[in-house]
């Protein structure tokens, strides 16, 4: 692609974010999702490829959908209330608006075509779509907090732990594996937004970095199935091993970063008196978990039939990507700073 146009997309996908991040009017947080969509679509369709054009279809008529539901909602709340302002909406648009964003997001029940997408793109592709494009939808949940229906938020954030996990068990494709895993992550986000919004950004600062960490080894290994994974060894033991962390901190196991927003939510369920849901949500993760382990297992425990070739292959330095170690650190060794991320988020 050209640099011009790649630079004027990449502009583009940033500003749109940050016109909805920072906007209180209802047409211009419209706006910005649109331009945000826009800006993502070629960068989609980038490798010219049948799958990748089905993929910018889905996420177009996804993205569309979503955007005229909430131009709806905004026209309703503007009818109902005489203003457009975004933090004072009506309970009917705020229910509306709602849907929509959970639409963008790929909550479950309304997460079908978000699997599908990532499975047609590239890797770096399906990176920003998971971490990038859910900052605009999340911040208007942000900012319509005080107005929101936290039973729906609170049930769908269940769903979605649920569909997460039991959605990933059956799948080969690494990138499927993360759709399903960012789903099940999203199901935490939303129940961490219903309890405290601080936690919900927390959590969200957490997903990013565990996200990027993984997809960003997933592209150095070129590993799109999971037998990829298994044959990627001799490549780079190191970032093998460090993959298999990155895998279990997304698990939520204890002695890693992706443990604290777990515990923090389920803190928040209990003093809340959410026995029953906290319980559930935690037996929900445990399928996202055995899919972890699958996958850490394959990356360090078991040795794939090597041949000659293969076996030369760590005689060749590989291009190691600078933020890579920074990221893996990260989701490994943020545990003991618990209290204090929590208190300044």
């Amino acid at each position: 692609m050209n640099p011009l146009i790649w630079s004027l997309l990449i502009t583009g996908l940033t500003t749109s974010t940050i016109i909805t991040m920072t906007s209180h009017h209802w047409l211009l947080a419209w706006l910005g999702l649109e331009l945000n969509t826009l800006s993502i679509l070629p960068i989609i369709m980038k490798p010219q490829h049948p799958r990748a054009t089905e993929a910018t279809t889905k996420y177009f008529l996804i993205q569309a959908t979503a955007a005229t539901m909430i131009l709806y909602a905004s026209t309703v709340n503007a009818w109902q209330t005489g203003h457009w302002s975004i933090p004072n909406s009506s309970y009917t648009t705020t229910l509306l608006t709602t849907i929509a964003i959970m639409l963008k997001l790929g909550l479950a029940p309304v997460h079908i075509w978000y699997p599908q997408v990532l499975q047609g793109t590239t890797m770096y592709t399906a990176l920003t779509i998971s971490t990038w494009q859910k900052l605009a939808p999340l911040t208007l949940l942000y900012m319509t907090h005080n107005h929101l229906n936290h039973t729906v938020l609170l049930l769908m954030g269940l769903l979605s732990a649920l569909v997460g996990g039991w959605g990933g068990l059956n799948q080969t494709q690494t990138r499927m594996i993360m759709a399903f895993s960012s789903i099940a992550h999203m199901g935490w986000l939303i129940t961490a937004l219903a309890l405290n919004p601080s936690l919900a950004t927390l959590t969200m600062l957490m997903y990013i970095i565990m996200t990027t960490a993984m997809f960003t080894t997933l592209a150095f290994t070129n590993a799109k199935t999971i037998t990829d994974i298994a044959t990627a060894w001799p490549t780079s033991p190191a970032m093998l091993t460090m993959t298999m962390i990155t895998l279990m901190s997304l698990g939520g196991l204890p002695p890693l970063t992706g443990f604290m927003p777990k515990w923090l939510i389920l803190k928040d369920l209990l003093a809340a008196n959410m026995t029953t849901l906290a319980t559930l949500i935690l037996f929900a993760s445990l399928p996202s978990l055995f899919f972890y382990i699958r996958l850490a297992y394959l990356t360090m425990l078991t040795a794939a039939p090597i041949t000659i070739t293969t076996k030369s292959q760590w005689r060749f330095k590989p291009k190691y990507l600078t933020n890579t170690t920074a990221l893996i650190m990260t989701t490994t060794m943020l545990l003991p700073l618990t209290p204090s991320l929590h208190n300044t988020t």
